[in-house]
């Protein structure tokens, strides 16, 4: 399991290079992205193409090639092999079949952009990419706003804009995050502070749209967690993404059986945003 560059293509290592040029065959996510990297560094090893849409296939040609006496490098596009990436299931069969699977350790965006965000670092929990819709978005959002970790999840440059915009409508504008850009890379950027300033930054530059994102959010402070169970946190912060407050309180209570008071100060004390007609 080889980490390979985000970015910078300084960052990979002496033994990660010197792996990929010593391994029989290279099992990459996209064989013309790692061939660029394969080439800038004068290696020629052979490629295989190995990602979520032939996992199933390509994996069990790898195990048998392995059990074969052959050795394989798994690399991502960029980062940590099987972070948000395919290969569990390969790497689940080579153990169970008594074959030493060993990592390389190097680059991972999410551990790069919690050592620098300022954020508690003590405990965060990762989320891959949230939903593409608004809808599913929103209720992965009301789900994620008792969380009192900090938490981190990946955002395209087609959908950063709008997903911050859900976050402060449903999770609050006051909530603090960092939205780490194009880590190691020439424009790298980092945005922080109250969740409608980030958003307002984005809105204002459309440079800060472009690129790769990550985006780590301060977790729930413990005056709003322990004001309600964190299961009526959840749903009222999934009813308020599409219902009036009074509407959405009403209801978290009937669900919940939560106090209506206690919700309704809750739900102020979050500056959650009704809908728009």
């Amino acid at each position: 399991m080889v980490a390979t560059p985000i970015g910078n293509l300084g960052d990979l290592s002496p033994r990660a290079r010197e792996t990929l040029g010593q391994v029989d065959l290279i099992a990459a996510e996209d064989t013309r992205h790692t061939r660029r990297l394969l080439r800038h560094f004068g290696i020629a090893t052979p490629l295989v193409a190995f990602h979520e849409h032939n996992e199933r296939e390509m994996g069990a040609a790898l195990l048998h090639r392995l059990m074969a006496g052959e050795d394989i490098a798994l690399v991502s596009d960029a980062g940590t092999p099987l972070i948000s990436d395919p290969g569990y299931r390969l790497v689940r069969a080579a153990r169970q079949a008594g074959l030493r699977v060993s990592p390389a350790p190097g680059p991972s965006a999410l551990i790069a952009a919690l050592s620098v965000a300022g954020l508690p670092s003590d405990r965060f929990v990762f989320e891959a990419f949230p939903p593409r819709t608004a809808r599913q978005r929103r209720e992965w959002l009301g789900a994620m706003a008792a969380e009192r970790r900090t938490w981190i999840f990946y955002e395209s440059s087609h959908r950063i804009a709008a997903t911050l915009a859900d976050l402060c409508e449903v999770v609050g504008e006051a909530r603090e995050l960092v939205v780490a850009r194009e880590l190691t890379k020439v424009h790298e950027t980092l945005l922080g502070g109250a969740a409608r300033e980030v958003l307002r930054q984005l809105e204002e530059d459309a440079d800060q749209r472009k690129g790769e994102f990550v985006v780590l959010v301060r977790g729930a402070p413990s005056s709003t967690t322990d004001a309600a169970s964190g299961e009526a946190l959840r749903v009222l912060n999934i009813l308020l993404a599409d219902l009036p407050l009074k509407q959405a309180v009403a209801l978290a209570a009937r669900i919940t059986g939560e106090k209506k008071n206690k919700l309704y100060k809750l739900a102020l004390e979050r500056p959650v945003s009704p809908p728009s007609p």
